[in-house]
C-alpha cells in the first residue's frame, strides 16, 4: 500500500504560537490526576497501567492477560467477563448514586426531564425485556434511528445488558443512508421515532425510515418512540411497527444482563472512507468501556458533583464514548440536548449551562466558530461561572477561536482540553490533562498516559521537530477490533503502510520543540465538514446518480466555521442544460441521498474537468481552484486550457476565497 502523501507544513504559523497557559494553580491542587510522573509510569508498564482502571470497573469473572497481542490484532483483558450496561447503571445504583440524576434531558422545544440512576436502571432493564420478547438474542443487530432524546441512551444500554450489538445511526442521515447501514449490519429490528425536532421543525424520521424499510429485509420488527404527539402524519405497519410508549406499558422493570467476554462486540458504528461505502467499525466490550472510563475521568477531571455536558449527537462516536458510556461508567450526572445551538436564540446553549450548573462542557471547533461569529453578547447574558474546565473535540481548533473560547465561555478560569481520536481509536489519545499540561491554544499537547504517537515520514522514519502523518505505535483497549464483515479491509486501509505493528491514522500532524502534537487534519478523500467525516466518493456517487450528471469530483475547502465546507464540479451529460436550478437541484439531490451534512456548499457545472493524459481527475487544482490559490503544475494535463476556464468559472461564481 502506498502511504499517504504527507501534507504541506500548513500550519507552520501554529507551531510559532507562543502563548502558554499553565494550570490554574487552585485546579491543578484539586485536580485527579496531577502527577507529572504517571506519564512515566505508564510508559514502563502500560499493561498495569490499563489494568488500573479496568479494576475500578465491575466483572464477574476476572482477565487473566492484559493484552493479546498479535500484530495487528489485539485482545484486552483476555478471559474477563463483564457487562457494559451493569457498569453504567448497575453498579450506581447499589450505592449512594442510586438517586443521583443520570441524565438531565431537555428538548428543543423546551420540554424537560431528569432520570435518575434508578430511573435509568428500571427504564433499561424494561426495553431489554421488550427486546427478549421481541426475539433479540446475544449477537443480534439492532439498529437505532432516534433523535437525541433519553430512549437512545436507554436503547443502547438495553442491547448492551442483553449483549445485542447497536448500530446508531444518525438521526440526519437519509433514507439511502440508514439503509445502506442497515443492510451492511443485517440488523433485525429498528429503533426509531415518530419525528425530533430540529430549529423549530419537525424532522420526519418515522418517514424516512419507512423509505428505507422497504429495502431491508433482515429487518423483522420496529419499535416507534412517540416524541411529535401527532403533528405529522405516519404509517404503523401491522405485525412488524409497534409503540414504544405501549411494549414498555407492562415491561418487568428488572432484567438479568447477560455475560459477556471482554472480547465479545458491543456496538458497530458506521464512519465514511475514501472507497465511497461506509465502513463499519467494530468495538468490543472490555477494552472499549476501560478506554473510555479511564479518559473521561482523567481528561475532564470528573467529581462527584459534576455537571457534565458533550454537547455531540450519539449518532456520532464522540456521543457513544462521551455522552454514553464513558460518563455513565464514572457514575456522573450528564446533560443531553435535543436541539440545535441557536434555537430558538443564539445564547440557547448558555442558557442551559447556567439553569443546570453545568460545571464540564465539551463541544465542536465548529461550535465555537459560530459562537464566535455570533458575538460574546450571548455568553455574557448568562452565568457562566459554573464552568470550571471546557472542551473540544472532532478537528482541529485554530488559536484565536481557542483564546476566545478560553476567555469568554471559560472566563480565563477553565482549562481548555483539545482533543484528538478518531471512531476507530474508540477513546481520547491526545490531550491535555487539565491539572499537569501546560496549554498552547490551538495544540492538542500530548498524548495521554499509556499511548505511544508518532510523527512519521513517507519512509516511516520518526519526526522529532516538525510534520509528517501522525501514527499510532503501541495498541490501546478501546481500539478497533475489524471493520463489518470485511477484515481484509481492515487490515489494508490501517495497518499495511509501515507494517502490521503501526496504525495509520490518515491524519498528519506536526510536533514541535516541547513535543507538543498539532494537528494538520485528514490527509485522505475524507471532508471534514463541521467535526463530521464525509467521503467524497459518497458524495461523488450521489451526484452522478443524478440523471443529468455525467462525472463529478468533489475536495474540500476552508470555511470560516465549518472547518471545511464541499465543493463540487460537475459535468452534465450531453444535451443538459446548466443553470441556477440546476446547481440547486443537485445541491438537494445530495442531501437526499446522504444527509443534510453532505449538502455541497459550491458546485460548478463545468465542461470539462481537469484530468491527466490517463484520464486521472486532478483533484488537487480542483482544490487549488476551490481555496483561490495559485495553480500548482498542469504539465501532466491532457488540456491545461481546461484548469483556467474552471478557474474563472468560480471565482465569477463565488469569489476568490
Amino acid at each position: 500500500m502506498t502511504p499517504p502523501k504527507i501534507p504541506p507544513p500548513e500550519i507552520a504559523d501554529l507551531l510559532r504560537e507562543d502563548r502558554v497557559f499553565p494550570p490554574p494553580e487552585a485546579f491543578r491542587a484539586k485536580a485527579v490526576p496531577n502527577d507529572p510522573d504517571i506519564y512515566e509510569q505508564a510508559d514502563r508498564d502500560p499493561e498495569g497501567f490499563w489494568a488500573s482502571f479496568a479494576r475500578e470497573l465491575e466483572w464477574s469473572r476476572p482477565w487473566d492477560r492484559v493484552l493479546e497481542w498479535k500484530p495487528p490484532h489485539a485482545r484486552w483483558f483476555v478471559g474477563g467477563r463483564l457487562n457494559a450496561c451493569v457498569n453504567c447503571v448497575d453498579r450506581h445504583v447499589r450505592t449512594a448514586r442510586r438517586n443521583k440524576a443520570a441524565l438531565i434531558w431537555e428538548g428543543e422545544p423546551g420540554d424537560r426531564r431528569t432520570l435518575t440512576y434508578f430511573d435509568l436502571y428500571r427504564q433499561v432493564s424494561a426495553f431489554a425485556n421488550v427486546l427478549r420478547q421481541l426475539g433479540i438474542r446475544k449477537g443480534d443487530r439492532v439498529a437505532i434511528y432516534l433523535p437525541l432524546i433519553p430512549e437512545l441512551a436507554i436503547a443502547m444500554l438495553a442491547c448492551a445488558r442483553i449483549g445485542a450489538v447497536h448500530n446508531v445511526v444518525f438521526g440526519g442521515f437519509s433514507a439511502e443512508s440508514l439503509r445502506d447501514r442497515i443492510n451492511d449490519a443485517q440488523a433485525r429490528l429498528l429503533v426509531t421515532a415518530d419525528g425530533g425536532y430540529r430549529r423549530g421543525g419537525v424532522v420526519p424520521l418515522k418517514r424516512v425510515a419507512d423509505e428505507a424499510l422497504a429495502s431491508t429485509p433482515s429487518i423483522e420488527r420496529v419499535v416507534v418512540v412517540r416524541r411529535d404527539s401527532g403533528s405529522i402524519p405516519i404509517h404503523m405497519q401491522a405485525g412488524r411497527d409497534q409503540w414504544y410508549h405501549e411494549v414498555m406499558q407492562d415491561a418487568p422493570l428488572t432484567c438479568e444482563p447477560e455475560e459477556m467476554d471482554a472480547e465479545d462486540m458491543l456496538y458497530v458504528l458506521y464512519t465514511s472512507g475514501t472507497t465511497g461505502k461506509p465502513k463499519g467499525i467494530v468495538h468490543t466490550t472490555g477494552g472499549y468501556l476501560v478506554g473510555t472510563y479511564a479518559t473521561t475521568k482523567w481528561v475532564f477531571d470528573l467529581k462527584e458533583d459534576d455537571v457534565y455536558w458533550c454537547t455531540a449527537d450519539i449518532g456520532w462516536v464522540t456521543g457513544h464514548s462521551y455522552l454514553v458510556y464513558g460518563p455513565l461508567a464514572n457514575g456522573a450526572t450528564v446533560v443531553m440536548y435535543e436541539g440545535a445551538p441557536d434555537w430558538p436564540q443564539k445564547d440557547r446553549f448558555w442558557d442551559i449551562v447556567e439553569r443546570h450548573g453545568v460545571t464540564i462542557f465539551y463541544t465542536a471547533p465548529t461550535a465555537v466558530r459560530a459562537f464566535m461569529r455570533w458575538g460574546p453578547e450571548h455568553p455574557k447574558k448568562h452565568d457562566l461561572s459554573s464552568l470550571r474546565l471546557i472542551g473540544s473535540v472532532g478537528e482541529p481548533i485554530n488559536p484565536e477561536a481557542w483564546v476566545w473560547y478560553y476567555r469568554h465561555i471559560g472566563g480565563e478560569r477553565c482549562p481548555v482540553v483539545d482533543t484528538w481520536w478518531q471512531t476507530e481509536t474508540g477513546m481520547i489519545m491526545i490531550t491535555p490533562l487539565p491539572g499537569i499540561t501546560t496549554l498552547k491554544p490551538g495544540s492538542a499537547t500530548r498524548t495521554f498516559p499509556g499511548i505511544k504517537a508518532e510523527v512519521l515520514t513517507q519512509a516511516g522514519d520518526r519526526v522529532g521537530v516538525g510534520g509528517g502523518l501522525l501514527a499510532l505505535t503501541r495498541p490501546w483497549p478501546a481500539m478497533l477490533r475489524g471493520i463489518y464483515g470485511d477484515p481484509d479491509r481492515y487490515v489494508k486501509q490501517y495497518w499495511n503502510t509501515w507494517g502490521s505493528e503501526v496504525y495509520v491514522t490518515g491524519d498528519g500532524a506536526k510536533r514541535d520543540q516541547d513535543g507538543y502534537f498539532w494537528l494538520l487534519g485528514r490527509v485522505d478523500d475524507v471532508i471534514n465538514v463541521a467535526g463530521h467525516r464525509i467521503g467524497t466518493m459518497e458524495i461523488e456517487s450521489a451526484l452522478v446518480d443524478h440523471p443529468l450528471v455525467a462525472e463529478a469530483a468533489v475536495v474540500g475547502r476552508h470555511h470560516e466555521i465549518k472547518g471545511q465546507a464541499i465543493a463540487a464540479f460537475v459535468m452534465l451529460k450531453e444535451g443538459s442544460q446548466p443553470g441556477r436550478l440546476i446547481v440547486d437541484e443537485l445541491k438537494d439531490h445530495v442531501a437526499r441521498k446522504i444527509g443534510a451534512l453532505a449538502r455541497p456548499e459550491d458546485v460548478i457545472v463545468a465542461g470539462d474537468l481537469p484530468k491527466t493524459r490517463s484520464g486521472k481527475i486532478m483533484r488537487r487544482l480542483l482544490r487549488d481552484i476551490a481555496e483561490g490559490k495559485a495553480l500548482g503544475d498542469t504539465t501532466t494535463l491532457a488540456d491545461p486550457a481546461v484548469v483556467a476556464k474552471l478557474k474563472e468559472k468560480y471565482e465569477e461564481e463565488y469569489g476568490a476565497n
